[in-house]
């Protein structure tokens, strides 16, 4: 039966709390450099042609899925967490295929060079990606911080005090060590004054990341199973 996440049309202007897992629940990312390849087609489809680090060390034969194509345009990633056998997206969309194109091009991409390096062929991911509308506003900072909460599951980061050292989310561009262009933190950065937005962010997430840990043995990633944790005051 098709999870009732998965979504097949998507609608203008929308919001979507986007996730998927390696098929048999199989680590996706195996090294380092599998994280870095992955957040680099990131990159390239989330930011303007021409504008990319030509220093970045990772080999430019990835190029060749190229940047012309106008996604930076219409896709807005407000924030993500890669962990080793899934990842979770938080994304605004404007027009009302921009998810699918974007999904389609990072995925496939990301299974090609996958696939060559392991020497292996078939599918990497467990079925279509999972996508739940984020239909209320009031869910978004919770969601955020629930997707910044995924990497306290790993022993070397389960301590609050060590979160923020995890390289592979963008909960360090939301408390400002950090400022990554393709990353959109403002949308739910502007809920807090100029001033103290960082300072601010960082104390609710610590206090959403304990009460998360405190309840649940297990980090869910059905968004209907969250509503209750999203929405308590």
């Amino acid at each position: 039966m098709p999870s009732k996440n998965t979504i097949r049309t998507f609608i203008k202007d929308g919001i979507y709390h986007i996730y998927d897992r390696g098929v048999e629940k199989r680590n996706i990312f195996l090294d380092e450099e599998d994280y870095k390849i992955f957040l680099y087609y990131l990159k390239v489809y989330l930011t303007p042609p021409n504008t990319e680090n030509k220093k970045n060390k990772i080999p430019l034969n990835i190029l060749r899925m190229g940047s012309e194509f106008d996604l930076y345009k219409n896709i807005k990633l407000l924030c993500y967490a890669l962990m080793p056998n899934h990842f979770h997206f938080l994304v605004r969309q404007i027009p009302e295929r921009a998810i699918t194109e974007f999904m389609r091009r990072l995925t496939n991409a990301y299974v090609k060079y996958f696939n060559e390096k392991y020497q292996r062929v078939g599918p990497l991911f467990q079925g279509r990606y999972k996508a739940a509308l984020v239909s209320e506003e009031k869910y978004l900072l919770r969601l955020s911080f629930y997707i910044h909460s995924n990497p306290l599951e790993l022993a070397e980061y389960s301590d609050i005090e060590t979160l923020e050292n995890y390289p592979y989310f963008s909960y360090p561009d939301y408390i400002g060590k950090r400022r990554i262009s393709w990353i959109d933190r403002d949308y739910i950065l502007n809920y807090f004054g100029e001033e103290k937005k960082f300072t601010a962010y960082k104390e609710l997430m610590q206090e959403f990341a304990l009460t998360f840990k405190l309840k649940s043995n297990k980090y869910k990633t059905n968004l209907t199973e969250l509503k209750p944790l999203l929405l308590e005051k």
